[in-house]
């Protein structure tokens, strides 16, 4: 293994029916055997998930909610995407675990940092809900405090292109994609990549950042292995 510790970066939409939202069983199932695939590799793997699919945290409702409440809102629909892949790796064979900043007695335990790398240490996959379990903070970020938390070497954050682009190559065809990139790189030209406070965080522990196309299958493995797979920011 490139690398040994790994946190993966889950967007809901990517456990959810395309325009539709929800569960989409074959979607959960289809990110449960790529990530089961790294586990078998030897990666230790911890996964934050979103929970776009449900409701977008700050963006909820327009103004009918406050953003606290909004954020909230997002919170607790990512400790139902987390359930849903827990359980679809378990079916599938893998031992997983969900740990959540903002725990929910009798269904999902509090996340504690300790008790997490042990689990991953020991071959669980473990999911993570909850964001940072406040409001106003991104996923990107809550994804970011985990990588620190745990010690990881890498935050993989999965994405439907296949790397970091200049610009947004869907309407702009001529945007140049980046192989490699350093952290003041993203944050001086403002790259959009992900939350800036996230690479921040990141490149304050040094941990490396990994964009990549997540709907292409064996792309996790692959990144754990350290082949050439999307974009690096370190």
């Amino acid at each position: 293994m490139a690398y040994r510790r790994v946190v993966l970066k889950l967007s809901g939409e990517a456990m959810g029916r395309p325009k539709v939202g929800g569960l989409d069983g074959a979607a959960v199932e289809f990110a449960a055997r790529q990530i089961l695939e790294a586990a078998a590799a030897g990666a230790e793997l911890g996964v934050v998930v979103g929970g776009g699919n449900f409701i977008r945290g700050g963006g909820a409702g327009g103004t009918a909610f406050s953003r606290v409440a909004a954020d909230q809102m997002g919170m607790l629909a990512t400790v139902i995407n987390a359930m849903a892949l827990r359980d679809v790796i378990r079916r599938l064979g893998g031992v997983a675990e969900v740990r959540a900043a903002v725990p929910v007695p009798g269904v999902v335990e509090q996340f504690r940092a300790e008790e997490v790398r042990d689990l991953m240490a020991a071959g669980a996959v473990v999911c993570l809900a909850g964001g940072t379990g406040n409001p106003f903070f991104t996923t990107d970020t809550a994804c970011a405090l985990r990588c620190c938390e745990l010690e990881a070497d890498l935050m993989l954050k999965a994405t439907k292109v296949d790397g970091v682009y200049s610009a947004d190559p869907v309407t702009n065809p001529g945007a140049r994609r980046f192989d490699r990139l350093s952290y003041d790189e993203v944050l001086d030209k403002k790259l959009g990549v992900m939350d800036l406070t996230a690479v921040e965080l990141l490149r304050s522990r040094k941990v490396a950042i990994l964009v990549f196309d997540f709907l292409r299958e064996g792309n996790i493995v692959r990144a754990v292995k350290g082949e050439k797979v999307g974009t690096v920011i370190s």
